[in-house]
């Protein structure tokens, strides 16, 4: 008799270790759980952030910005002629800005789709460095800035725009 009493303690000690790691792995897996239930929108937070400074950078980067060309040295001041001739030469700039896969500068005003090509230009819209729709856009304003002549005289003309970028 008493050996089958030693083995039921012995049985019970058993399933109550099990229990007892059961309850430990379930609350292991709660906290894991809660822990990392934000992880996904912190993901997508930083990404947008990133996304944002990127189109500063863009704004501000010698390829786009108006530098000392127009009065002083403006912020977010973009030159529409630099653009258009990137424009032309995109293909040399594609993995140069990270991985923005699409840039768009546009107009603001006057409202319109004209898309910016060299038969067109400066009456147009929409500057479009590559041809691919952008799904999700992070954007910032910027002034649009060119030369233009008016009777001999030559006059910086400076435009409200948009510029947009897609990020992977």
């Amino acid at each position: 008799m008493k050996d089958k009493k030693a083995q039921l303690k012995i049985q019970q000690m058993a399933f109550m270790l099990m229990a007892v790691t059961l309850f430990f792995a379930l609350v292991g897996m709660f906290v894991v759980v809660v822990k990392f239930s934000g992880l996904q929108e912190s993901a997508s937070i930083l990404e947008e952030k990133n996304a944002l400074l990127l189109v500063t950078k863009i704004a501000n980067s010698p390829e786009f910005s108006c530098g000392e060309a127009f009065e002083s040295g403006k912020v977010n001041c973009v030159d529409a002629d630099k653009v258009m001739v990137l424009k032309d030469n995109i293909d040399k700039y594609s993995d140069f800005w990270g991985k923005g896969t699409n840039i768009e500068v546009r107009k603001i005003y006057p409202r319109g789709d004209v898309e910016c090509i060299r038969g067109n230009y400066p009456n147009c819209n929409i500057i479009n460095l590559k041809s691919e729709d952008i799904p999700a856009e992070y954007s910032n304003f910027v002034s649009l800035c060119r030369k233009e002549a008016f009777e001999g005289e030559v006059y910086d003309k400076c435009d409200l725009a948009k510029i947009m970028v897609s990020y992977e």
